[in-house]
């Protein structure tokens, strides 16, 4: 029924005014700090993405006045900003107060003045909760459908109609009542209430649904204003004439609009009346109830004048004859009647008539027998028929003719709809709506916590009360023929409950007339004020201008839109068909409230402490159960219409919405689900047919602390296509305290790089001593549970032969070595800058994959995932395996092509013939100058290890020497022409001995390679001779012949193998788009890490984009299903 519901700006008052007047409470506003500004031509507060319900203290208003006063509390003193005292906080809290979402401030508004603050509420549960839901649940149904629904249903059919829509109710009741003092309810009733328990996803689209209910509610009182007016009040007013009913439909529209805009009329300008009136609507309501109680009464006494005519055991309408018979005698003649001439050619006694008129006799029988009749038994069971079936008394005696009957149509009463219990229960439901009035007033009430619960469940069970005890003694007082009839043609077109009623079925016109119209004004009233609540809070994007309004906060926008939706309820011209599409967006309302309750009550969240205990998650859930069986049994297509809309509304604020964190319990749920799922994923081991690529995607970051290479995130989605997990991660050297805010930089960056290069996954950014600590500690520690990392992905140290120092070829060869010892799968990507972006297409080309060594099957699975991504969809995959000199290739290439075809691959297969050869003079002198180089960087390497050696002595005697002077009071000399700064000197004492501090002080900027160094004259001879003997073997290198046998025969095989498969691979790959190849991995002896290098790069030496591929030694791939 009616939502009376409204949404009120508040603005702010200014501190010095809240002081001046320190007995009004502070906004709304200041409180929760929902609406950035009151003032409604300011638009909805959607930008702010900081929603103000995440503050942590409800004293959150930007006021910076200390509320430490005293030494009491000196201890707390530093934190009394974002800590307040608790004396301050209270008293705070005690000048709250929540505005009633109705229209005072509006009113005020109109009359020039507004009040910035309520006071007190006063309103009690009566007055403040049970009353307006009593107007609300009350309505148009009971007073134009009720009779009609226990006719044609029966009393038993109509009592399980009644009891499921009721018990529907009042579970829901239950569950709103719990959410309802699980803390204060703002402006917002249910909308607010769903939204802040299943989060803006699910609170935008059932908000939305219940507002489009709102709206259609306020179709299905105007057309029962209209149906009462041209048919009981003013039936001559009509503008197209004619029986058919297409002439009714087009009457229907007609008045229907111009009703609607007069209402839409009065809503804008005078809302205040509205709220005035609500009295007198409710007023009609009980009057019109009490009145059908005393005519069931006076049925015991005496029962009404009212009677029915029926031709055989047909009901026919008698608004145009007066006797019920044949013939009557005037003067001693006997004449026909006006009845003769609906059935005969003419007004004569000879006439000819329609056969089911000669056949049988006329029966005027009571409409209403009474209480004492013993009608019950014959109105137990239902009666349903087709549309134009004629209305007919069952156990009344009746000849049928053997020859159809004429066009008699309008003398006879006929169904105008087909009828079956399913579109009854729909009908119906819409008068058991309307339980969520006071939750909507929760601001206005005494004691909520009390109030709203006591409140709604006494005017539900008061108002199934009247529907049960309605139906019943409908049943048992009126005539079944007259019970059927929906528009009391057989009563002289009266209503069939005015007829019951006492004193006069005018009781019932005027009330059910005045109850229609202030019915439809409430909900022409809330519904906009719903819409703009939604707007305002900035979850759906589209809807922003319905958040503006006039100055004093009318939604004009809103009503607009709700006036053009009302009017297509309109166009549809018929009540019978409007109210099942208002109980489809009514149940979806209460579906998801028990939803909220049962998810919060299994969730057991920590602020989940509602004061009303009289609550289950079963019954939230048989609540829910019911509203979803109660959907399709109303209307099936109407139900999958409603929950589509409701799921596009859904997935367009989860696409393009606000970003909003309420504390809603779907989040809490996907928490919980998270949890069970890791601890499921650990329990059992993971099968081959479930691996998947795990990505640990270690990047680096540039001075600016910028994504180094943002390819790599783009070639991480690429990878993708596995849907596994993604953890994009970075190292910074130093100490967390001292690089709290770079870390914190770093990983927005790295969001913003991964949202840039659509890769969805996780960012992580640890701050360690050094970079080679840090990439250990995320390999051994990242990811959670069963949903840990199992590849990582790197890219290749393009500059390590550059380099001063080898600490980037160190850390790699550590992190080769970490992942294999992990069980992990190691991707390295070289050249990762000339990899493909996601907005490029390759339109041919081909991905190659060099099998040389079998180790796990993650070389064949990675080029199938590549080719999934639309960037490489239309390359194809090639193959490539080695064969020595004692395989046989062609059964070899037999034996791959089955092999692939078993994995489900497409693939074209070639096998290489590498064939023994003796080794060459280039792959010697290749060996040769990497030895020498290697030779000659360890020779920088300890001549600077002992000139920092030499240095730390030197600066140990400078400071002796320096301490003396400046004890004797006479200045120091220089010690040298070279003196150290003593801040290098300790620079070079901390490098030697805590890592961490050496990567403090470069975060600080000292230079980390330039050292000043102080030398004797013996030291700097040494060092020249050093020097001449480095230059001069490097001279000799170039030409001396190389002494092969000096060599070390294991990396002349080495290199022999390097150089051979890369004269293959640029041969047969130089122009593929891709290039796959199995990684080999490092030395166990770590005094060849030096070499290592080298090979890989020879390996891949003369192409352009490579993967290293080296497995984690499991498989991952299976031929089996």
């Amino acid at each position: 029924m009616p939502t009376n519901f409204t949404v009120v700006p508040v603005e702010d008052v200014g501190d010095e005014e809240a002081e001046a007047e320190g007995s009004k409470p502070v906004s709304l506003e200041k409180i929760f700090r929902e609406e950035n500004d009151a003032d409604t031509s300011q638009g909805p507060d959607s930008g702010d993405e900081t929603h103000r319900e995440s503050s942590p203290f409800i004293i959150s208003d930007g006021n910076t006045e200390t509320y430490y006063d005293g030494k009491n509390m000196a201890l707390f003193e530093e934190e009394m900003d974002s800590t307040p005292m608790v004396s301050s906080f209270l008293n705070k809290l005690s000048n709250y107060t929540n505005l009633f979402p109705g229209a005072c401030e509006h009113e005020e508004g109109e009359d020039d003045y507004r009040r910035f603050t309520s006071t007190v509420p006063q309103m009690g549960t009566f007055i403040g909760v049970y009353l307006p839901c009593m107007q609300n649940i009350l309505g148009v149904i009971l007073f134009l459908r009720l009779t009609w629904i226990v006719g044609t249903a029966g009393i038993l059919g109509s009592f399980a109609i009644v009891f499921m829509c009721c018990i529907c109710t009042l579970l829901t009741a239950i569950s709103m009542s719990a959410i309802a003092t699980n803390g204060v309810v703002p402006a917002g009733g249910s909308y607010y209430m769903i939204s802040r328990s299943l989060g803006p996803e699910f609170g935008g689209a059932v908000g939305l649904c219940f507002y489009l209910g709102t709206t259609f509610a306020g179709s299905l009182y105007i057309l029962g204003t209209i149906e009462i007016l041209l048919i009981y009040i003013v039936p001559t007013a009509t503008v197209f004439k004619g029986s058919d009913g297409d002439a009714w439909s087009n009457n229907m529209r007609v008045y229907g609009t111009c009703c609607l805009l007069l209402m839409a009329l009065v809503v804008f300008v005078g809302v205040k009346y509205v709220n005035k009136l609500a009295l007198v609507f409710l007023s009609c309501v009980i009057l019109s109830i009490m009145a059908t109680y005393a005519g069931v009464i006076k049925t015991l006494i005496e029962p009404p004048e009212f009677s029915v005519c029926l031709l055989g055991n047909r009901s026919l309408k008698n608004e145009n004859f007066e006797i019920c018979a044949k013939t009557e005698d005037v003067q001693n003649v006997t004449v026909t009647t006006q009845l003769w001439s609906h059935f005969c050619d003419s007004q004569y006694p000879n006439a000819t008539c329609d056969e089911y008129f000669n056949l049988n006799n006329l029966t005027e029988i009571r409409a209403i027998p009474g209480l004492l009749s013993g009608v019950i038994k014959d109105n137990l069971w239902g009666d349903y028929g087709p549309a134009g079936m004629v209305i007919e008394k069952k156990s009344q005696p009746s000849v049928s003719p053997e020859e159809p009957a004429q066009e008699t149509d309008d003398i006879y009463v006929l169904n105008d709809i087909a009828t079956y219990f399913t579109l009854l229960v729909g009908i119906y439901f819409p008068s058991v709506t309307g339980i969520m009035a006071g939750s909507n007033r929760s601001g206005d009430l005494r004691d909520a916590q009390r109030s709203i619960p006591v409140g709604t469940i006494l005017a539900i069970l008061t108002t199934s009360f009247i529907y049960i005890s309605c139906v019943v003694l409908f049943g048992a007082c009126i005539e079944g023929v007259v019970l059927r009839d929906k528009f009391g043609f057989s009563v002289k077109k009266n209503p069939v409950l005015g007829i019951l009623a006492w004193p006069s079925p005018w009781v019932i016109v005027i009330g059910s007339f005045f109850s229609c119209c202030g019915a439809g004004l409430q909900s022409l009233t809330g519904a906009p004020r719903l819409l703009q609540a939604i707007a305002r809070d900035g979850i759906v994007p589209f809807l922003q201008v319905f958040g503006h309004g006039k100055a004093n906060g009318e939604p004009t926008w809103a009503l607009l839109l709700t006036v053009g939706i009302c009017e297509i309820g309109i166009l549809i011209a018929s009540l019978d068909d409007v109210a099942p599409i208002l109980s489809m967006f009514f149940l979806m309302c209460y579906l998801f409230v028990n939803l909220a309750c049962a998810v919060q009550t299994l969730l057991r969240a920590p602020n989940w402490r509602p004061r009303f205990k009289f609550y289950h998650w079963t019954l939230s859930f048989l609540g829910m159960s019911l509203c979803l069986s109660l959907m399709f049994i109303c209307s099936w297509y109407y139900a999958l219409v409603a929950i589509v809309i409701a799921g596009c509304i859904y997935k367009y604020i989860e696409y393009r919405g606000a970003v909003k964190e309420w504390g809603d319990g779907i989040r809490g749920l996907s928490l919980n689900a998270a949890r069970y799922a890791l601890i499921h994923l650990e329990e059992t081991p993971l099968h081959t047919k479930n691996w998947r690529p795990q990505l640990l995607v270690l990047c680096k970051l540039d001075p600016e602390l910028n994504v180094k290479h943002p390819r790599l995130l783009s070639f991480t989605s690429q990878l993708k296509a596995g849907k596994g997990l993604t953890i994009v991660c970075s190292v910074l050297e130093g100490t967390f305290m001292t690089r709290e805010e770079d870390a914190k930089t770093a990983e927005q960056n790295l969001k913003a790089a991964m949202v840039a290069e659509r890769t969805k996954g996780f960012s992580h950014v640890v701050v360690s001593s050094n970079l080679r600590d840090g990439f250990s500690i995320l390999i051994q520690s990242a990811g959670l549970g069963g949903m840990k990392h199992n590849t990582v992905l790197m890219a290749w140290p393009a500059g390590w032969k550059q380099a001063r120092d080898s600490t980037a070829r160190r850390n790699f060869i550590e992190t080769v070595r970490e992942t294999t010892a992990a069980h992990q799968a190691l991707l390295v990507a070289k050249n990762i800058d000339h990899f493909p972006g996601n907005q490029e297409r390759l339109k041919d080309g081909t991905i190659d994959v060099w099998w040389i060594v079998h180790d796990g099957g993650l070389l064949m699975l990675l080029p199938f995932l590549i080719s999934l991504h639309k960037v490489w969809k239309k390359c194809t995959m090639r193959i490539f395996t080695v064969a020595q000199m004692d395989d046989n290739s062609i059964q070899m290439k037999k034996d791959l092509q089955m092999f692939i075809y078993n994995l489900r691959l497409d693939a074209v297969v070639e096998v290489v013939e590498m064939h023994d050869s003796d080794i060459s003079a280039f792959t010697y002198e290749k060996t040769l100058m990497m030895e020498q180089r290697t030779e000659m960087l360890k020779q920088m390497q300890l001549s600077r290890t002992e000139r920092e050696r030499e240095i730390q002595s030197i600066t140990d005697v400078s400071r002796g020497s320096i301490k003396r002077k400046k004890c004797s009071g006479v200045d120091a000399p220089p010690l040298n022409t070279q003196s150290i700064p003593e801040d290098e000197a300790q620079l070079i004492h901390d490098r030697n001995t805590a890592s961490h501090a050496l990567v403090s002080d470069k975060a600080t900027g000292a230079p980390p390679d330039r050292v000043h160094m102080t030398w004797t004259k013996e030291k700097l001879f040494q060092e020249k001779n050093k020097q001449r003997e480095s230059i001069g073997n490097v001279k000799d290198m170039f030409n001396m012949k190389p002494e092969y046998e000096t060599l070390n025969q294991s990396n002349v095989r080495r290199m022999h193998t390097a150089v051979k498969l890369n004269e293959v691979l640029v041969k047969k790959s130089h122009n593929a788009q891709l290039v796959l190849l199995n990684m080999p991995g490092p030395p166990k002896n770590k005094k060849g890490d030096e070499n290592y290098m080298e090979f890989l790069e020879v390996l891949m030496e003369g192409l352009d984009r490579v993967l290293l591929v080296r497995g984690g030694g499991r498989e991952v791939i299976t031929i089996y299903s």
